[in-house]
């Protein structure tokens, strides 16, 4: 049995602002094991990057709140009541966060010797020369050519890629049993992204590390995770092994998003499908099921109540009226209907 590394269970995220109280991230659980690589997918401002944040408590407080019925269990420690000081410990150490831009992420004015050196220094306690020679075989290990070099240079004389690989050679340096990868490939081209994706699936095998993969692009999440969970305005609305939801969708939301995503078919010629209307405004929700406003299956009762967390299958769950015994209509049908139609 796979040992398992966290536990986050009803993570709820809320901002207080002049107009009121925004739910970023509303009763979202999930878990990861050893070795595994979780992806969470979903349009901008679905609540993926505040899921992150929340899991190292970097959700900037005021106006953020993590709201004390959340569980952020690692390791056997609840992380929403452990000290700052304690927390401090815990980030770019045993949990490591690769930001979204690495356009941005590096100080632009400090070496990326220096960058890389400091967080090896203060967590691993090594001298400064020690710290160097890691900081060199760890930009090794990401595939960064003439790396002696590379430490004495600047952020602004690397591309976007090479500036990625330094983030992520920094996120590993401390050995990190968690890495939290915010977007790696945002704003790299296509080659780059794919060289990127495949460095990390190797460091997941090499070195054991769980990863949690935050996207919005479902190619990048196919050909890396080995599960997958898909967040719909601050919910969870979907949660499967990666074979399962790609083959299965039951969600209207997620069949809507593989539909969206363009195909190479031969002597097939389709109109890309869309997900017409707006993502719900989170000051004021409506009322039942987030997407029911913008759903052409919704029932009467998915605009009254929200649904639960249904399971489908083994480790297959779905927030959807559409999968209850007594609907009507099961999801899976009316997307074949759809898609033969």
């Amino acid at each position: 049995m796979a040992e398992r590394i966290l536990d986050v269970q009803n993570l709820t995220v809320v901002f207080h602002t002049y107009a009121g109280t925004v739910h970023g991230v509303n009763d979202v659980s999930f878990t990861l094991d050893k070795g595994e690589v979780l992806g969470i997918v979903g349009e901008s401002g679905c609540g993926k990057s505040v899921t992150a944040a929340a899991l190292l408590r970097l959700v900037p407080t005021p106006p953020g709140e993590i709201i004390p019925c959340s569980k952020i269990i690692f390791e056997g420690k609840d992380l929403t009541t452990v000290t700052e000081p304690a927390m401090r410990q815990i980030r770019g150490n045993a949990i490591s966060m690769i930001f979204q831009d690495p356009m941005t992420a590096l100080n632009p004015v400090l070496t990326i010797g220096l960058q890389l050196s400091e967080s090896i220094i203060l967590h691993q306690k090594l001298s400064t020369d020690q710290a160097l020679k890691k900081s060199i075989e760890m930009l090794q290990l990401v595939g960064i050519p003439s790396p002696e070099e590379r430490l004495h240079q600047y952020p602004h004389q690397m591309s976007g890629g090479m500036r990625q690989r330094v983030m992520i050679a920094m996120a590993l340096s401390c050995n990190p049993r968690i890495l939290i990868a915010d977007e790696p490939t945002t704003a790299l081209d296509v080659t780059i992204q794919a060289q990127i994706i495949d460095l990390m699936k190797s460091l997941n095998k090499r070195l054991d590390t769980s990863i949690i993969l935050i996207s919005h692009d479902l190619g990048v999440v196919a050909g890396l995770c080995h599960r997958v969970q898909v967040m719909y305005a601050g919910r969870l609305v979907e949660s499967a092994t990666v074979e399962e939801l790609y083959k299965n969708p039951l969600h209207p939301y997620t069949w809507g998003l593989m539909q969206s995503i363009p195909k190479v078919t031969a002597g097939i010629k389709r109109r890309l499908q869309t997900i017409g209307g707006q993502p719900p405004d989170l000051l004021t929700p409506p009322p039942g099921c987030s997407f029911a406003p913008r759903c052409r299956f919704a029932l009467t009762i998915c605009k009254e109540q929200l649904p639960p967390l249904f399971e489908i299958a083994a480790g297959h769950h779905v927030r959807c009226w559409l999968n209850h015994e007594m609907s009507p209509h099961r999801s899976a049908d009316l997307f074949q209907k759809e898609v033969t139609s």
